[in-house]
């Protein structure tokens, strides 16, 4: 895990800018920095600067910028599975010099190129120069776990993990994007990452997640998306190999991302996502779990005596964090400077102050439950677009719609969303997602507005939404968060849920195949009884949700 930057065009960037840029990038990476610029032989500067928090393979000769013959990488991110890659290119006689993740990355990039990347499961940003044809590759990771902002002028391309880095390098600040503004504060958080604007600044942007982008020597750039979600329902999945297939891969993305040399802490809320990972790890994995969690007064939010029976119950360390509005407004305002933007919602204060305290206790590494609801189901909608699916099939449709007349409707509070068939008379329904909006723009100088929009993944409205949520809605939101967050404290965060196999295997899974009420509802309420089937090494909850798509968490009841 690292801080990256860096410029490909016919520019020269002076050397203070390249030093004001490596010091903003301490907090990504406190324990080593560096940069190193090239000329090609069509007369283009190349500048890799990095950051290094260490992770893997503390020794210092897996510091960045990191050569393997012409090829020089600068890398922000994991490779979880890099001793199996590493075994298989050492098979085919590559040696190595270090332990690190880095090395057999860009190993595997020098043998199979952009190809590598089917190969690999992780997170990243990164980017590598070849000294050979005077050429840079940059890329970043299936579901933009891992930041890479772009800024274009007429002399060439500027990146990094921040915005602030590429402002360092230009040596000017960007203008305010004011209908970036505009959107966020009439329609919404969801709304910032459609059709991959312009964040919040005139011209900068984001490389999008799954892609390689490639710029020759001459500057002539090529993007190819090297991965694409899509739902192909195996419709004769069995409900037992559904639970099997996703408990396997559940397991391994947790056993992937416990690779560290250096210490780990999970971030633990009174819900299913996060215990589920816990779980795995303490009961499967045998791991020596710390929890974190944010205690809130609120009783709406206050899961207290949830945390404290999951805890006592997998025998885990713990610590309650809770919220501080001490000072708020000056911290308030430190978050926004790291955020080089609004804070989203408020939750991400909390947030903030959960990575200080695992900070504090020198962990290195957040693990988090993000993007479970938005993979196995977890919203009041998802039920409803469920309720839609399967309205003319009579052996499902009424224990479902049972389920949530007693379950899920009396937890509500969306004025739009109480009506089961609500999705039956409307499938174009999404009010809900920009609640009040024309309210919010009342308070503005001038008349502001924007429709709705999504993508189309797929004909299946529970599905379709999902991915929304996913790609462009929810999780790039909450990794934004995620990430800058952790990084103000030297953090690195880990998000089992997003994980290759685990996403294609669930969506093979039918949406309107099975209903299982009773299982469902009985392992909820052993749990609250104290049951040990909710924490043993059988724990079957995440493919509930998703064969189900019952909108239920754990905390709800």
């Amino acid at each position: 895990m690292c801080g990256i930057a860096g410029y490909f065009g016919t520019g020269e960037i002076d050397e203070a800018r390249v030093k004001t840029c490596l010091d903003l990038m301490r907090r990504r990476g406190p324990d080593f920095s560096a940069y190193k610029h090239w000329q090609n032989a069509a007369g283009r500067n190349a500048y890799l600067l990095s950051t290094r928090l260490s992770i893997i393979d503390l020794d210092p000769r897996s510091n960045q910028p990191f050569q393997v013959a012409p090829r020089w990488m600068v890398y922000n991110g994991e490779l979880y599975n890099y001793l199996e890659i590493r075994e298989e290119l050492e098979k085919d006689g590559a040696a190595f010099r270090t332990k690190s993740d880095t090395e057999v990355l860009l190993n595997a990039i020098a043998k199979w190129g952009e190809a590598a990347l089917e190969r690999t499961e992780g997170m990243w940003a990164f980017a590598v120069y070849d000294e050979a044809d005077g050429s840079l590759m940059l890329s970043r990771d299936r579901f933009g776990e891992k930041p890479l902002y772009i800024y274009r002028d007429s002399s060439g391309i500027y990146f990094g993990s921040e915005v602030k880095f590429i402002t360092a390098l230009l040596g000017r600040k960007l203008k305010v994007n004011i209908e970036q503004i505009y959107r966020y504060l009439v329609n919404g958080y969801k709304a910032l990452y459609k059709k991959n604007r312009g964040i919040f600044f005139d011209g900068l942007t984001e490389l999008p997640p799954a892609t390689v982008l490639k710029i020759g020597a001459d500057g002539v750039e090529d993007a190819k998306k090297y991965w694409r979600p899509q739902f192909a329902p195996n419709e004769r999945m069995s409900y037992d190999e559904a639970v099997k297939g996703a408990r396997e891969r559940l397991v391994r993305a947790v056993e992937l991302r416990l690779r560290a040399d250096v210490p780990l802490a999970f971030c633990m809320s009174g819900g299913i996502d996060s215990n589920s990972l816990i779980s795995v790890a303490k009961k499967i994995l045998g791991y020596d779990v710390h929890g974190f969690t944010i205690t809130n007064l609120d009783e709406r939010y206050d899961e207290k005596e949830l945390v404290k029976y999951a805890v006592a119950e997998l025998g885990i360390h713990h610590t309650s964090v809770p919220v501080d509005t001490a000072d708020f407004l000056p911290k308030l305002k430190t978050l926004v400077r790291q955020h080089d933007a609004p804070v989203y919602t408020i939750t991400y204060f909390a947030h903030w102050l959960l990575m200080q305290s695992m900070a504090a206790q020198k962990y290195r590494i957040s693990v988090s439950g993000t993007a479970a609801d938005e993979l196995f189901s977890g919203y009041y909608d998802h039920h409803l677009a469920y309720l839609a699916g399967i309205k003319n099939n009579s052996e499902i449709y009424p224990a479902a719609l049972e389920a949530w007349a007693r379950h899920i409707k009396p937890m509500v509070r969306n004025p739009l969303l109480g009506d089961p068939d609500l999705f039956v008379k409307n499938p174009d329904f999404r009010d809900h997602i920009f609640l009040d909006a024309p309210e919010f723009a009342k308070y503005l100088t001038r008349p502001w507005q924007e429709k709705f929009s999504e993508e189309i993944f797929t004909s299946d409205l529970l599905r379709n939404r999902m991915m929304n949520e996913m790609f462009y809605e929810n999780i790039p939101i909450i990794l934004h968060e995620d990430d800058l967050n952790a990084m103000y404290y030297s953090i690195e965060n880990r998000s089992p849920y997003l994980d290759r196999e685990l996403f294609e295997f669930c969506y093979r899974i039918p949406s309107s195949g099975h209903y299982f009420p009773d299982p469902y509802e009985t392992l909820l309420l052993d749990a609250l009884k104290g049951d040990q089937t909710f924490f043993n090494d059988t724990f079957l909850t995440p493919v509930l949700f998703t064969t189900t798509s019952v909108a239920i968490k754990l905390k709800s009841l």
